[in-house]
């Protein structure tokens, strides 16, 4: 059957900014009409009863790892698409971090096969920006597009050249290509494990100032003047940071900004007790700072929520703070972490998937990411105030390096639909 009504559901829609009760009709992987009425009929329509719980357009991540080539121990492209359907995430645009890194069209081939063979959500790979991300030589950027790069990152590695990073911004203005950027001074952070303060201070491990992002941001914007370019920063992180990318808008410039799910959860106090699984690039912030950036997300200064999936194996992270690899998984727990600030009374929900759904696709140029008739039929529906206790046991990721361990979150995904098909439990 390929018709389907979903009925009486809180219907979350981050075009308008509205959440009221009505019914989706879904047919050939599209929505085809958008209901006002909760308890709609339609004929011949395979009927699922939402029974009042939220549902949206599927989450749109943007700079998720997957560790194939080179590292399918710690994810592989079927891991990671089992954990997004879990987590309610229908598209998820990956990185080229990879060993080797995703720098030649038949790399990124490769790459685009594997992905569209084991996962069972949407996948749309970026490319590296310069060779081996290395920094000095840019990569056949035009190539990389043909086949089928949506974005080109160096992702946590600064082009420290700023003459090599004005060339590749300059080319890729040439075609129409979406630049990705980490914002971090690459001199001031290099070593750097905590964000620095007194807390840092106590804890004696090496820190970077806030100052690091805003002077990475800052130079970028001068570049993005000279040449033009489309431009997103992939974290802004920092109070410090926010004006420099106001004024970059406000003066008409290319530019988007997005922020990871922990920073906007988590602070520096939560390190502690050098807790590993807290070590993040860039590191975890002051609570004045994430107060600031929930701010901008909820302003629309900061235009996307991503989860900046990176998995690391056990071996790399049961190690003293300053060696332990950083990152976090974040597919499966994208939505329950960031309903944190929905349940605080700090952005609603329409808000909350207008960064993560919406302002992704409008800024890959994808027709996703909406509650409208002719959008893509990649939905969740999720009960946002279902209460668990997270187990990192059971997450679907290959590497289990999660902050949220033994939590208590709110909100369970019920089910997740990719161009119509329910692929919530496609592992069994």
């Amino acid at each position: 059957m390929t018709k389907m009504l979903l009925k009486n559901a809180r219907l979350i829609d981050p075009v308008a900014l509205t959440d009221q009760l009505g019914s989706l009709v879904v047919e050939n992987g599209k929505i085809s009409d958008v209901l006002e009425a909760a308890d709609a009929k339609v004929a011949k329509a395979e009927v699922i009863d939402c029974k009042g719980k939220c549902l949206a357009p599927g989450i749109i991540d943007i700079g998720v790892k997957v560790s194939e080539p080179g590292e399918r121990h710690k994810e592989s492209f079927r891991s990671a698409g089992l954990a997004a359907a879990a987590g309610g995430v229908t598209t998820i645009v990956t990185r080229p971090d990879t060993l080797p890194a995703i720098d030649t069209p038949e790399t990124l081939e490769f790459v685009a096969a594997r992905a569209n063979e084991d996962a069972p959500v949407n996948v749309l790979p970026m490319a590296a920006l310069t060779k081996g991300r290395a920094g000095r030589e840019m990569t056949e950027i035009g190539f990389l597009q043909d086949a089928g790069a949506v974005g080109f990152t160096d992702c946590d590695r600064v082009v420290a050249d700023t003459k090599v990073f004005n060339r590749a911004l300059t080319y890729a203005k040439s075609l129409d290509a979406l630049v990705i950027a980490h914002i971090q001074e690459p001199i001031l952070s290099e070593g750097a494990a905590v964000t620095s303060g007194k807390f840092a201070s106590l804890r004696g491990l090496p820190a970077v100032s806030p100052m690091a992002e805003r002077l990475g941001l800052d130079r970028d914007i001068s570049l993005l003047e000279m040449t033009g370019a489309k431009y997103h920063a992939d974290q802004v992180t920092t109070a410090r940071a926010l004006p420099a990318l106001e004024r970059a808008k406000r003066n008409g410039l290319d530019i988007t900004a997005g922020v990871g799910l922990h920073h906007l959860t988590l602070n520096e106090l939560d390190v502690a007790d050098y807790r590993t699984f807290f070590k993040l690039k860039p590191p975890l912030r002051s609570e004045d700072d994430r107060m600031a950036v929930i701010r901008a997300v909820s302003d629309g200064l900061i235009d996307i929520i991503c989860s900046m999936h990176t998995p690391q194996d056990e071996e790399s992270k049961r190690l003293p703070f300053e060696e332990a690899a950083s990152g976090a998984v974040g597919l499966e727990t994208f939505l329950p972490a960031v309903l944190r600030l929905y349940h605080n009374g700090l952005i609603d929900l329409p808000r909350l998937f207008r960064a993560m759904s919406l302002n992704p696709a409008r800024r890959l140029g994808l027709e996703a990411g909406r509650i409208v008739a002719g959008a893509p039929a990649d939905l969740v529906l999720f009960d946002p105030d279902a209460p668990f206790v997270l187990d990192r046991g059971t997450l679907r990721s290959k590497s289990k390096n999660t902050p949220f361990d033994g939590q208590r979150m709110q909100g369970k995904v019920l089910n997740t639909w990719v161009a119509g098909k329910d692929v919530t439990h496609a592992d069994t």
